[in-house]
């Protein structure tokens, strides 16, 4: 009896020192951009300009093609903390016009 109770507590400990031990990666989704790049955007830049430097938009609204979002979202393993971002950029004649929004799309913590 007093063997069984030993086998069980040391395999409770197991279990719950083993909890611990798991492994959660960082989530990055979306668009991934520096300040820096963000900076060479210039108003009256074209569409394919503005796309060489940013690459493609994660969402290009289908009834409003002339404004893009770039959207930047990442969630840490360790303690879940979570960043959201977002860029919207307004074009004109295919001429960049407006950007709103979040002047970086990183990581802060890279």
């Amino acid at each position: 009896m007093k063997s069984r109770l030993f086998v069980i507590a040391i395999l409770l400990t197991a279990i719950v020192a083993s909890s611990g031990c798991v492994y959660r990666m960082d989530i990055l989704q979306g668009n991934r951009l520096s300040a820096e790049t963000i900076g060479q955007l210039e108003l009256g830049m074209s569409r394919r300009q503005v796309e060489f430097l940013l690459g493609e938009p994660a969402i290009v609204d289908l009834y409003n093609p002339d404004t893009w979002h770039y959207v930047y979202y990442f969630r840490s393993g360790d303690d879940f903390s979570k960043t959201k971002k977002s860029m919207k950029l307004q074009f004109e004649n295919d001429l960049l016009a407006e950007i709103t929004g979040d002047r970086d799309l990183s990581n802060p913590e890279s």
